[in-house]
């Protein structure tokens, strides 16, 4: 990949212009990785957007996060998504990852991804149930992974198992993509997010050192919690926040460039599509307030951070998916053609629904945080 430069916005609305957005209906198409994507991602800075500034790196905030990733996905969510593992792995790699590997990233020249959801607990990557198996001065892993984005095209995986030895649910590790029985075990044709190769994997009798371990040993979810968690939920509401600004930009389009000729009137001017609108409008604007709150919140250490962050995916994802469904009705027919982009912006926005944590799994944990109940365990 090419040497990091400043990641400013205006460098990134180059990237996308000239590279994103034109190739984002192919790989909709095509499923394909945008690897022509990353690259100029990685050149404009992006990759480097978390790393320390004594690496090379911007040392950019969520509020930085949240930017860049609107920005990449009104274009494309497939690509927006991996940036997102990315980011989500280095706010782990980033405190506890080895010097090299850091560098790399600050340098643009490493991307990584979570490997977090697994077959046997699904959704709820809070509870792994891989092995890692004490093998001397190494470890040994065996997993079954279930959606790991940017599977085999990642360099490295931010990898999670049961501990070795310690108390507590869950240890991480950084394992290389050319790790010895790693591998990707099936392919992706998914219904949204089509580019993003969010494909199983497996280990089998991986072997790593010792020193792969992201922190200490059964500490894993509270690394998770504190780092990974925020990164993630509020990375992921921009990019729904992005999908929703797109779908709304091509409406208005469409309301203000079709024609009812035989009544001489432009569709923004019948009133009860201009309603329409403006509801939807109005959702895009609520939930770009809510993630403002947010990142507010996390920013001035207020006592309701937890809850935002636990709040702002479902608030955006549903939102998306609600705002989705509105510009394919007020659109009509025209939604469907393929090159205007509506229709896959809607299927891109429906996974963030299902995508763990869950919008149910966090109004569980909205529920249990505000009752003053553990956020995990129980029925």
């Amino acid at each position: 990949m090419t040497t990091a430069a400043d990641p400013s916005l205006d460098t990134l609305e180059d990237v996308v212009a000239r590279t994103i957005a034109p190739g984002a209906l192919e790989i909709d198409r095509s499923g394909t990785f945008p690897r022509a994507d990353i690259e100029a991602l990685a050149g404009s800075g992006t990759l480097g957007l978390l790393s320390s500034p004594d690496l090379g790196g911007t040392g950019g905030s969520l509020v930085d996060v949240a930017a860049v990733l609107e920005q990449i996905a009104r274009a494309d969510a497939s690509t927006a998504m991996i940036v997102l593992m990315h980011f989500a792995a280095v706010s782990v790699i980033e405190p506890h990852g080895p010097e090299d590997v850091r560098r790399a990233i600050a340098a643009g020249e490493h991307l990584s991804t979570l490997a977090f959801s697994e077959r046997g607990s699904r959704s709820h990557f809070w509870a792994p149930v891989s092995s890692a198996t004490d093998a001397g001065d190494a470890v040994r892993l065996d997993a079954e992974k279930s959606w790991v984005t940017s599977a085999g095209e990642a360099d490295s995986y931010v990898w999670s198992s049961r501990p070795v030895a310690a108390e507590g649910p869950m240890t991480m590790w950084l394992v290389p993509r050319d790790t010895d029985g790693v591998r990707v075990a099936g392919e992706f044709d998914g219904f949204g997010l089509r580019g993003n190769a969010s494909r199983p994997m497996v280990a089998d009798g991986a072997v790593v050192p010792a020193s792969a371990r992201l922190g200490d040993d059964g500490a894993g979810l509270d690394i998770a919690l504190g780092a990974v968690l925020p990164t993630f939920l509020i990375g992921n509401a921009a990019v729904s926040l992005g999908l929703m600004e797109a779908l709304v930009d091509e409406a208005a389009t469409h309301l203000t460039t079709t024609r009812f000729e035989h009544l001489g009137q432009t569709l923004a001017e019948q009133p009860a599509k201009r309603l329409e609108f403006a509801a939807l409008r109005t959702r895009v604007d609520q939930t770009r307030a809510f993630l403002a709150d947010t990142l507010a919140a996390v920013s001035n250490g207020r006592a309701d951070a937890t809850l935002r962050v636990l709040q702002v995916k479902a608030v955006a994802g549903e939102a998306a998916a609600t705002v989705g469904d509105g510009v394919m009705r007020l659109c009509g027919g025209a939604a469907f053609r393929k090159e205007l982009g509506i229709e896959r912006r809607y299927r891109d926005a429906l996974a963030s629904r299902v995508m763990a944590p869950t919008t149910e799994a966090l109004h569980d944990f909205v529920g249990r945080a505000t009752l003053g109940l553990p956020l995990f365990g129980g029925a």
